[in-house]
């Protein structure tokens, strides 16, 4: 119920009012207290500050379970203001705290940490804190029921962070995003972590995690980090390098022998310049391959050596490759099959799903397509998108042909990507369609008639 819906119920009825105060969740945003933004972008900070004032004193006596507390758009909120509701909400009870804070923060700011000791953090199960100081005290067990943590802009130190791992013995996730301080990020034995993310720690150079249990590792940043994961229960990985330039050579001859027990893999590739290598490496256990390209691609990148993957992956089942839309210039005629490059023939057995988003109408694509189709012997689909839109979310296809998606859903494109996607078309109508087995469902997309229409004469390309 809207928070100015509960005020007016409130007002006639006693029940109602004895309830809310003993309403153990909180969710306290500008949104949900019918709160609005001024001209200037920012909202009412003594409005917003009267009504948690009043909430959080109404709750003080039964207690509050869970506190989200977003007061990212309030700029100018004095931070005594903090400590004050802090005070309040942090008592035996509570068992989940969010504390979103503006950015200005991050320098200003220290969460005050004495408050979940004594008692106060014991029943803690999730804690995200954002922009701002997280110093907990060297040699003061808390947060023993600790499954969740979640640090983003939070400066903590390394001896910090272990320190508080070390006494979390229930942490299940751990997420740390943009921890600035952090250099070697030391995992304890903590047994029942599971989940472990680390993204944009700029001055991160390794990550040991010595957690036995260890399922699902993502890791997001400018440049590779020297990993040591002793677990061999690690299934799910998820990597994303901005500025590598040979980021897939590395996955493909490193992560087999790091990771081998793998079954599924995500990799993002920002600035990739280098051809994917063979190599006698095997992900015996791998059955999902994402592997997304962005622009920053070399012209002559050659997508047919991303072959060696499929290689290398005897048991995959479902391969995705997202390709950034970029440009090129208008491709010569590249003759017929028997101007195509072959791979040495290798049967997958397993491979049944095919998806490629932002297909293009290089030689390299249409060849890794084909090569795909030649091997491929229990293949059951293929998806072939000329357009990588990013806002279809569910995998609906443009808006002119999915009842689902409203008008003008579709992403936006400028007339060259427009241009290249119709060359996919082309491509695919000329050197792929044929080659599709009976038994294989083949869904070809592109561009949005409704939202991505060309003057007619822009169509008159060679192929």
């Amino acid at each position: 119920m809207p928070m100015e819906d509960s005020a007016r119920t409130a007002c006639v009825s006693r029940t109602f009012l004895r309830s809310w105060r003993h309403h153990p969740y909180l969710i306290l945003s500008n949104r949900t207290l019918g709160l609005k933004q001024n001209a200037s972008g920012k909202g009412d900070v003594w409005a917003f500050t009267t009504k948690i004032d009043q909430i959080l004193k109404n709750h003080s006596a039964a207690g509050v379970k869970t506190l989200e507390l977003d007061v990212f758009e309030c700029r100018d909120l004095n931070a005594c203001y903090l400590s004050d509701w802090l005070q309040i909400a942090i008592t035996p009870k509570i068992e989940s705290l969010t504390l979103e804070l503006p950015s200005k923060y991050e320098e200003e700011y220290n969460f005050p940490c004495s408050l979940l000791f004594g008692g106060n953090g014991n029943l803690i199960r999730h804690l995200h804190l954002t922009y701002c100081a997280f110093r907990p005290k060297v040699g003061i067990g808390c947060l023993r029921s600790l499954t969740k943590l979640h640090l983003s802009h939070v400066h903590i130190s390394e001896e910090e962070l272990v320190c508080l791992l070390s006494n979390s013995l229930a942490l299940m996730q751990l997420e740390l995003n943009h921890c600035s301080e952090i250099i070697c990020l030391e995992i304890p034995c903590v047994q029942q972590l599971s989940c472990l993310t680390v993204s944009g720690c700029s001055m991160l150079q390794m990550i040991d995690s010595k957690a036995p249990n260890l399922s699902t590792f993502n890791f997001t940043g400018d440049n590779l980090v020297q990993f040591s994961l002793e677990s061999l229960q690690v299934k799910n990985l998820g990597m994303a390098c901005l500025k590598e330039i040979n980021f897939l050579n590395y996955s493909i001859t490193k992560l087999p022998y790091m990771v081998p027990n793998l079954e599924t893999l995500t990799l993002s590739s920002y600035n990739e310049m280098v051809n994917t290598p063979t190599i006698a490496a095997r992900f015996h256990h791998l059955n999902y391959l994402e592997i997304y390209l962005d622009a920053g691609l070399f012209p002559e990148y050659d997508f047919l050596s991303l072959g060696s993957f499929l290689d290398a992956s005897p048991v995959l089942e479902t391969f995705i490759l997202s390709r950034a839309m970029k440009f090129d210039p208008v491709l010569e005629d590249f003759g017929d099959a028997s101007n195509m490059r072959q791979l040495p023939k290798h049967k997958y057995e397993s491979l049944k799903d095919v998806m490629i988003y932002g297909f293009c109408s290089a030689k390299s694509m249409v060849e890794l397509t084909c090569h795909i189709l030649d091997n491929a012997i229990s293949l059951e689909s293929i998806t072939l998108d000329t357009v990588n839109d990013w806002e279809d979310e569910e995998d609906l296809g443009r808006c002119s042909v999915a009842p689902a998606r409203k008008s003008g859903e579709c992403c936006y494109l400028d007339s060259d990507s427009i241009l290249e996607a119709n060359k996919g078309l082309m491509a695919i109508q000329k050197y792929i369609a044929a080659k599709v087995p009976s038994t294989v469902q083949l869904d070809v997309r592109g561009p949005c008639s409704r939202c991505h229409s060309l003057e007619p004469s822009r169509y008159e390309v060679k192929c």
